[in-house]
């Protein structure tokens, strides 16, 4: 699994703030493939989709690298 890496480097502050009031497991939970906004990357590990919870989640010394992802492929 490729490392996770950003499509973009803008956060929105107040979208950090309410993630930063969830609980690790919960923002783990939101994350997870078949989840409305699971986290989305491209093969190379570009994040489409999470960007805001896998910086919380960094943040608090998780290893987002091995965390479960939907891959998306160009058609």
């Amino acid at each position: 699994m490729n490392p996770l890496k950003p499509l973009h480097g803008a956060l929105i502050p107040s979208k950090l703030d309410i993630f930063h009031k969830l609980s690790t497991a919960d923002i783990e939970k939101s994350l997870a493939p078949g989840q409305p906004n699971c986290l989305k990357t491209r093969p190379d590990g570009t994040m489409l989709d999470g960007h805001h919870r896998v910086h919380v989640l960094r943040s608090r010394g998780v290893d987002v690298d091995q965390l479960p992802r939907e891959v998306l492929r160009k058609a």
